[in-house]
């Protein structure tokens, strides 16, 4: 049995989802519900299920960071969208970061069932691919560049979130938690992408800032510190010197010179 679960902030779209439709006349059993999207990752990151219902826009959410880390974290879950947002573009990025259902509400019965047959027939053609004589190169590819862009996707995200909060204290967990995957996954994924680790890319950007900062012969070395996000001058000073191959005051003294 296909394991199914529902997530949507209206409570009438979970519980008729979860009654109208026969899951058992397609293999399926509902195996949880969410009301928002936090508890829903919870629940998927729980159950591991085969199939999900999800609305993309819910409070407090990114839907499509959601869609991203789902299809990370879970690959071969079959995900379907629920939602009364019509956008083209955003509706062709889920699509390009491995949305299987795009479906507009209101939507109608059969359509459902036909986005939960479409599903379960995706399912059964992925079991023979299990046995390793059966595994073709053009699905493998087409999992991977699906894959691939849901975690490009993640990444460039995560990058931007780097750049317009360096000067806070940004850790691997707070960012991994704002981009809704793992600490491990994000990771991953940042050393796949850029060849570089969350440390080493956080610290590019703030020398990099701090480079510019220090043009101004107003600020001390110490307010470049701290307007750049360390809180420890003497980090700052180790680490600027490791990126700049000089220190900040001869950094500073180079460019004013």
């Amino acid at each position: 049995m296909y394991k199914v679960v529902i997530i949507d902030d209206e409570a009438i779209i979970v519980e008729g989802l979860s009654r109208v439709i026969k899951w058992e006349e397609y293999g399926c059993t509902l195996a949880g519900t969410a009301y928002d999207g936090a508890e829903g990752l919870q629940v998927i990151n729980e159950i591991n299920p085969d199939i999900i219902f999800t609305d993309i826009a819910m409070p407090g959410m990114n839907g499509l960071q959601m869609i991203a880390a789902i299809r990370v974290e879970h690959p071969d879950t079959m995900i379907a969208i629920l939602t009364g947002y019509r956008d083209f573009d955003y509706a062709q990025t889920a699509i390009r970061l491995g949305v299987n259902r795009f479906l507009l509400k209101p939507s109608n019965l059969s359509e459902i069932e036909e986005a939960v047959s479409a599903m379960t027939d995706m399912l059964k053609a992925k079991k023979p691919r299990m046995e390793p004589d059966s595994i073709t190169k053009e699905s493998g590819s087409e999992e991977e560049h699906t894959e691939g862009n849901a975690g490009s996707f993640i990444v460039r995200n995560a990058l931007t979130y780097m750049e317009e909060n360096y000067q806070d204290k940004v850790t691997l967990s707070d960012l991994a938690d704002k981009m809704y995957v793992s600490q491990w996954h994000l990771s991953k994924l940042l050393n796949k992408h850029t060849k570089k680790s969350f440390s080493e890319l956080l610290n590019e950007i703030r020398v990099r800032e701090a480079k510019k900062l220090l043009k101004d012969p107003s600020l001390r070395v110490g307010d470049v510190a701290e307007m750049v996000g360390f809180l420890d001058i003497a980090h700052f000073s180790r680490v600027f010197k490791q990126y700049a191959g000089m220190s900040a005051n001869e950094y500073r003294n180079k460019k004013l010179g």
